[in-house]
C-alpha cells in the first residue's frame, strides 16, 4: 500500500512546485516509500490504555508575572517630539509600494 511510483513522485514534486530530475524523482521514490512503510508499522502499534503525551523531557515553561513599570512619562508626552503626527499617532512615509 505505500510503495510509490515514480508518477507518484512526480505528481507531488509538481504539487508542491519543486523542479525535480529523474534521478532525484527515484531517490524520492525509495525514501518516501521507506517512510510510508515506517508510519504504516506505527499505525499497527497496540496504544490501548496509554496516555496521550506532548512532551517527555519534564521541562516546563517558567513564566514570570508582569510588572507594570511607570517611567513617568505619557504618550502625550511622547508625541511631542516626534516630526509629524496625526490625530495622536505617528505619520511615517509610505512603507509598502
Amino acid at each position: 500500500m505505500a510503495d510509490l511510483t515514480r508518477d507518484d513522485v512526480l505528481k507531488l514534486a509538481r504539487l508542491a512546485r519543486l523542479d525535480i530530475t529523474d534521478e532525484e524523482a527515484d531517490a524520492y521514490r525509495t525514501e518516501l516509500t521507506n517512510i510510508l512503510q515506517y508510519v504504516e508499522q506505527l499505525q499497527q502499534a497496540d496504544v490501548t490504555g496509554l496516555q496521550p503525551t506532548s512532551q517527555v523531557t519534564g521541562l516546563t515553561n517558567v513564566m514570570r508575572d508582569d510588572n507594570v513599570l511607570d517611567y513617568g512619562t505619557t504618550p502625550d508626552d511622547l508625541l511631542r517630539i516626534v516630526p509629524v503626527k496625526q490625530d495622536r499617532q505617528i505619520k511615517v512615509k509610505r512603507m509598502i509600494g
